[in-house]
């Protein structure tokens, strides 16, 4: 079953009543941007209070500082005028289940759709597989205060970053809908 035919009439729904915002800026209205993990339990607009044209909100698994999310942070702050980043991981994160060596072994199996259980992901789908995945740096995480920490920290240290860009460490809280802040990350993030 496909959702095609459901985001297709969302989103003529959505054209219909789309008003003046193609005047809109290029640039954030409100000058920052927001790394995040893409989980669907996260809605970055109301978690901070954000409108279309307000912040850039960069996603990916776990919310990392990967080589293309600091791109992105890059071209925001150097094209488009952001002054404040913030990095926000989550509790309950999926990247929390697995190690590169379980997905590696998983992709090598199949390519189809595993399955979690108590123990983690475990492999239902039968091959082909492919050992592409091990030359990936999947980026898992096993402590989420530590990996917000080290990806402030990762993009702090990046030579294309300037110092002058504070980089706030937070954690948002599946269960509560609360960003709670990693103070190490936030003073390790300080604008210099």
């Amino acid at each position: 079953m496909t959702v095609l035919a459901e985001v297709l009439s969302a989103n003529a729904a959505y054209a219909n009543e789309f008003g003046d915002k193609s005047a809109l800026a290029l640039p954030p209205a409100r000058g920052f941007a927001i790394l995040t993990c893409m989980d669907a339990r996260l809605d970055p607009a109301k978690y901070a209070g954000l409108s279309e044209g307000d912040a850039h909100v960069i996603r990916n698994a776990g919310g990392r500082a990967s080589d293309d999310a600091i791109r992105s942070l890059v071209i925001s702050y150097k094209l488009l005028g952001t002054k404040e980043w913030f990095v926000i991981h989550h509790t309950n994160c999926g990247m929390e289940f697995f190690t590169d060596e379980v997905i590696r072994g998983l992709l090598a199996n199949s390519l189809e759709t595993a399955a979690l259980g108590d123990a983690g992901f475990y492999e239902v789908g039968s091959g082909p597989g492919s050992t592409e995945g091990n030359y990936i740096d999947w980026l898992t995480i096993t402590d989420q205060a530590a990996s917000v920490l080290e990806d402030v920290a990762r993009i702090k240290a990046h030579p294309l970053v300037p110092r002058g860009i504070p980089v706030y460490g937070y954690i948002y809280d599946v269960a509560t809908g609360r960003l709670v802040e990693v103070p190490a990350a936030t003073t390790a993030g300080a604008a210099a």
